[in-house]
């Protein structure tokens, strides 16, 4: 009997460790999964291609590239303006300060928060020269499409 109390023991040790160890692997593998990127040569066809990039990227920006994930709202965009400023509906953010994105890519940088300069509808944006960086949260999203969906 000690001896298949001791193998049982063992076993949950076994599995715990295992599941330890694979649950971080399946939510990222979950998260990843839910994920779309893709990249365009310019503003006019990422918009064409995608409704969800947002209308007033300009059409001419050049290199975009853009990430979001497919259960929510949680969206990243990087493009390079021909004139290095922010387009025309977006407005300083006045001292306010911006979220962190919801999710990564590689282009995208770390820290895009503490550079955020404005807003464009429910994007929160930086500029590094002619590079635009965007990003939307989910709950942004959220309350930008509350009511349209009536």
């Amino acid at each position: 009997m000690r001896g298949v109390l001791i193998g049982v023991v063992g076993a949950v040790a076994v599995l715990g460790v295992g599941a330890a160890v694979a649950v971080p692997e399946a939510r990222e593998w979950f998260d990843g999964r839910h994920e779309q990127t893709s990249s365009y040569a310019t503003g006019k066809e990422a918009k064409g291609e995608r409704e969800s990039v947002p209308r007033w990227l300009p059409d001419d920006a050049a290199s975009v590239e853009y990430a979001m994930r497919t259960t929510g709202g949680e969206r990243i965009l990087k493009a390079t303006l021909r004139d290095g400023r922010l387009p025309e509906p977006c407005e300083p953010l006045d001292g306010r300060s911006a979220p962190d994105p919801e999710i990564s890519a590689s282009w995208f940088p770390s820290d895009s928060a503490s550079a955020a300069k404005g807003r464009c509808g429910s994007y929160y944006v930086a500029l590094e020269g002619r590079t635009l960086y965007a990003w939307q949260t989910n709950g942004d999203w959220i309350a930008e499409n509350r009511g349209s969906a009536r």
